[in-house]
């Protein structure tokens, strides 16, 4: 009976912690990025993390850090765009959804808002990040810096 007991409790152990991030996904992302295009049907106007108009992230900076899950962004857009810079926390779970929140200077656990895209399309050089809880299909599309 302790026998079973104990491989019950060992199975329970292993269940409980599964891993809920995909690590080799985020260590992917690790470095500094350059949002390159952001693409969605033509017709509609987005206002991308209700920050600023899309096509102003064309040219954004993203630093990912993957061993804490933290970065920076930084709007580089000329123009009718804001000036905009902020600490961002991120994961990549293992379904592929990349979780992201702006945390500016406060701390992640303080934030509550958030956004859920998924990633795809992860190569060593570059990826997608994609928004469709609109019901519009929002592409973003990311290049690995130098």
């Amino acid at each position: 009976m302790r026998k079973i007991l104990g491989i019950g409790l060992l199975t329970l152990s292993f269940i409980a912690c599964k891993p809920t991030n995909d690590v080799k996904s985020q260590i992917g992302l690790k470095g500094n990025w350059t949002l390159t295009n952001v693409s969605y049907p033509k017709g509609y106007k987005v206002t991308s993390f209700h920050i600023a108009d899309a096509k102003c992230f064309e040219g954004s900076e993203w630093k990912f850090v993957s061993n804490n899950n933290t970065g920076v962004l930084t709007l580089n857009h000329p123009g009718d765009c804001p000036e905009f810079s902020s600490n961002i926390v991120w994961t990549i779970g293992t379904d592929q959804s990349f979780n992201l929140k702006f945390v500016g200077n406060e701390r992640a656990k303080h934030i509550t808002a958030g956004y859920k895209l998924l990633i795809q399309n992860q190569m060593p050089n570059s990826f997608e990040l994609v928004d469709d809880s609109s019901g519009t299909k929002i592409v973003y599309r990311f290049e690995k810096n130098n």
